[in-house]
């Protein structure tokens, strides 16, 4: 390799004397090479760390050719062998320090770089690089730390590799909803709640888990659960879309959001989300005006010891939308005729059906372990043809179970009387 010269800031934090500079992606891809026997001196060990590297490099390598707004946090890399050279640069000026702490970093070349944190973005530079050279100008910050081969070195690289990793968290929920700009699910979330009068007045609660708390009295549903729901109706704008994956194939079946949700659509596909998902929470809404459309800011009766409305239940609000969005691309109808077509008193947890199923009358009480089977009795509730029989078997299967059937073949005609509104359990 050829000598560099890069300007950089010399810093310290503990034991670590530290270099913050930028290579540009050619220097990234010449200079810096995988993890080997850097950190091990067993071939398995080695070979361990090196199979750590994952399929994720080539997302991050369409990130770098498809988002004009790409960054990175810093690279750490580890330098070792060569000789390499700090030179520092004094600025002749009464009103800053002495000593600065910038300089030249020189490289003679014989170095050995490899990444201590950053594994999976190098290999997304070097595989962006392979489709686009033009690349090769662009920086990206670093960090260089020394490295020693010795046992202490080892050690000390090894435990700074654990702890970057150790406690790096991922990008929470919550954080994807308030801050994302390539997921159309959370930029159309954001639109609705900022532009949308009927999103107002704390209706939707920020919490770290789906479920609402009990004191709250405010809220119709979580901020995630709200999320959840406008995923689903994306479903019914990308069934037909061919949506490619890392590896240049087309994705099938409902897999395909999740690769969908990485790229940022141009406008006019989100003008076009909102709109559906403004006319589903409209049609939600309409089923409870005296919370939606009037000043009273309390939920009351839609949520209370009874048990309340299905809509201020996260765990209920989500597999009916589940249920609305497949019955919307089964027939077509619009969602306020699907959502009018159900009887609006098995809207309400005190119901007969959900006794046991989501709703326990005695603790007073929601029951969270049986989402699929709620789903399932939404789509019966609303037109029982549209189950496969396997899904018809499951929920038999289960209501036998939850109420302790000996004979099967009365679950059925049990389940047709309660819809019906019969007294028969």
């Amino acid at each position: 390799m050829d000598r560099i010269r890069i300007p950089a800031i010399r810093s310290q934090m503990g034991i670590w004397v530290y270099y913050v500079s930028a290579l540009s992606f050619d220097e990234v891809n010449e200079y810096v090479r995988p993890i080997n026997d850097e950190l091990h001196k067993s071939n398995l060990l080695c070979e361990m760390i090196q199979r750590s590297i994952t399929d994720n490099y080539k997302s991050i390598a369409r990130y770098i050719e498809t988002q004009e707004e790409r960054f990175f946090n810093a690279l750490i890399l580890a330098v070792y062998d060569g000789q390499p050279m700090w030179n520092e640069i004094r600025i002749d000026d009464e009103g800053l320090r002495e000593n600065v702490d910038m300089g030249v970093l020189t490289l003679s070349g014989e170095e050995k770089i490899f990444p201590v944190d950053g594994q999976h973005r190098v290999e997304g530079i070097k595989q962006a690089l392979k489709d686009n050279p033009e690349l090769g100008t662009e920086k990206v910050p670093v960090i260089f730390i020394g490295h020693s081969k010795d046992e202490e070195g080892m050690q000390r690289t090894r435990r700074m590799f654990s702890t970057l990793n150790r406690y790096a968290k991922p990008v929470s929920m919550r954080d994807i909803i308030a801050l994302d700009e390539d997921d159309i699910v959370a930029i159309v979330s954001r639109e609705l709640i900022d532009n949308e009068q009927m999103f107002g007045d704390k209706k939707i609660l920020d919490t770290k888990t789906k479920s609402l708390p009990e004191s709250n009295d405010t809220a119709f549903t979580s901020i995630i659960t709200y999320y959840e729901c406008n995923t689903e109706l994306l479903w019914l704008m990308i069934q037909d879309k061919e949506v490619v994956g890392l590896d240049g194939k087309s994705i099938k079946g409902r897999r395909k959001m999740a690769e969908y949700i990485r790229h940022r659509p141009d406008d006019e596909t989100i003008k076009q989300f909102v709109s559906l998902c403004k006319e589903y929470w409209i049609a939600i809404f309409d089923q409870c005006p005296g919370f939606f459309f009037q000043d009273n800011n309390k939920v009351g009766r839609y949520r209370d010891k009874n048990g309340g409305h299905i809509f201020f239940r996260p765990v209920a609000l989500y597999p009916f939308t589940r249920a609305v969005v497949r019955i919307h691309e089964n027939g077509g109808e619009s969602f306020r005729n699907i959502i009018s077509r159900f009887p609006e008193e098995i809207l309400w947890l005190k119901h007969r059906l959900w006794k046991k199923i989501i709703w326990d009358s005695e603790q007073g009480k929601m029951i969270t372990s049986n989402k699929t089977l709620t789903e399932l009795l939404f789509l019966y509730i609303y037109d029982k043809n549209i189950l496969t029989d396997k899904e018809r078997q499951k929920i038999y299967k289960d209501w036998k179970s939850i109420y302790d059937y000996l004979e099967e073949d009365m679950v059925e005609e049990n389940i047709d009387a309660i819809i019906a509104g019969e007294e028969y359990i």
